[in-house]
């Protein structure tokens, strides 16, 4: 009973979710170039009808969107690989033959995770002009305190 709970949570889920999360970010990314087009194509005027493609704002929407959302995909792509191996090779668990390789790879695991959550603080940064302005509030009054 323990192993088909395991191989519904570890495997099957996992995959699902990851799949799911997958389709979600070419979803995502598809109707954010859909909604910048509309957007322009609503807003064309004499003057802007000579340009080609997005505005830099509807395209500096899209990029931070789609980085953030690969960043994440990358980074749990390490979490996915470890629950394969697991339901695969019975080992590779703590406490068990494998156990030193089992913690190498849980702590890459851990550091792809906490990556993760740092990269979109410069994402965001560079990307937000008003998440900059918050930011750098912030960081100005903490020092000057």
């Amino acid at each position: 009973m323990l192993r088909i709970n395991y191989i519904l949570n570890r495997g099957f889920v996992i995959y699902l979710s990851y799949g799911i999360l997958v389709t979600c970010v070419a979803v995502l990314t598809f109707k954010l170039y859909q909604a910048a087009k509309t957007r322009r194509d609503c807003l064309k005027t004499s003057q802007t009808s000579d340009q080609q493609g997005l505005s830099s704002k509807d395209l500096q929407v899209v990029k931070s969107v789609v980085l953030v959302c690969t960043i994440f995909v990358l980074l749990q792509l390490p979490s996915l690989i470890s629950s394969t191996v697991r339901l695969i090779v019975l080992e590779f668990d703590d406490g068990k033959y494998l156990v030193y390789l089992f913690g190498i790879f849980s702590h890459v695991t851990l550091t792809c995770t906490q990556l993760n959550a740092s990269i979109n603080i410069f994402v965001y940064y560079n990307y937000n002009s008003r998440y900059r302005a918050v930011f750098r509030s912030l960081v100005c009054r903490k020092r000057d305190q």
